[in-house]
């Protein structure tokens, strides 16, 4: 994983690939910078083994999610494999595939709360700023390979669909948090991304676009926003699952009525 960050002679990420994941290579760059959380979710993959290891007798719950804890791990070596002999469509397909197994992990995590606090920060926060942030990188990745291709994005302008992939990417997030009840690791890795797409939008420096940036930043605080009325949405619903009261309110005469 190191690799990816320019050690043990790998090339950094930003100029591999003939430097399409560069932070002004293409409108929806994230940035140098937005690739430090990287640092936090490898520290979690180190954490997680270690709870691992001081937890002899793993829950039921665990023992269910971890294949797909560990194949999440697998393909993050993928990607960066991809990235580094210069494959970027295979990386690209290596990141949608990394998006559907944590899909996979949120909806186990979802169908049995977590036994205890080292489960919930070993696997759970762990898990969800590393589904947050490939949701980010999905996007950027896509747009990387679509701009390699030479798409120009006819007949709208490139930085018009960059506008519209931050929304459905904000969209995303926040069906996300109607379906989990607001997981805050999830979201802060989405906004994180929103964020410095928005800084690097808007730094003076390489693509520059006040529409996006502005965009961006706003998004960035919907999907808090989101994440917010998740978990007030959680607290009113009798089964403590937002979803629950929104499938209710939608199955019935579309009020919610708190408690």
């Amino acid at each position: 994983m190191m690799v990816g960050m320019g050690l043990f002679g790998g090339t950094r990420v930003t100029h591999a690939v003939g430097g399409w994941l560069d932070e002004d290579a293409t409108w929806l760059s994230a940035g140098e910078a937005a690739g430090y959380i990287w640092g936090l979710i490898y520290a979690g993959f180190v954490g997680y083994a270690v709870w691992q290891l001081m937890t002899p007798t793993p829950s039921r719950r665990h023992v269910r999610m971890r294949p797909w804890i560990l194949a999440g791990i697998a393909l993050n070596i993928v990607w960066l494999a991809a990235v580094e002999a210069g494959l970027l469509w295979a990386s690209v397909a290596v990141s949608i595939v990394q998006l559907a197994v944590l899909l996979v992990i949120l909806v186990q995590m979802e169908r049995l709360p977590a036994p205890g606090w080292g489960e919930r920060i070993a696997v759970d926060c762990v898990q969800g700023f590393y589904l947050g942030w490939t949701m980010v990188c999905v996007f950027v990745n896509v747009a990387a390979g679509l701009a390699s291709s030479g798409w120009d994005g006819g007949p709208l302008m490139p930085v018009t669909w960059a506008v519209i992939a931050v929304i459905a990417l904000t969209i995303l997030s926040a069906l996300l948090s109607a379906y989990d009840g607001g997981r805050f690791c999830v979201v802060l890795a989405v906004a994180w991304g929103l964020f410095w797409i928005g800084v690097n939008r808007s730094d003076g420096r390489g693509l520059q676009s006040g529409s996006l940036a502005v965009t961006s930043y706003g998004c960035a605080v919907v999907v808090i926003l989101a994440w917010a009325g998740a978990r007030w949405l959680s607290a009113k619903s009798p089964t403590g699952e937002a979803r629950d009261l929104i499938a209710d309110a939608l199955d019935g005469d579309g009020q919610i009525t708190t408690r």
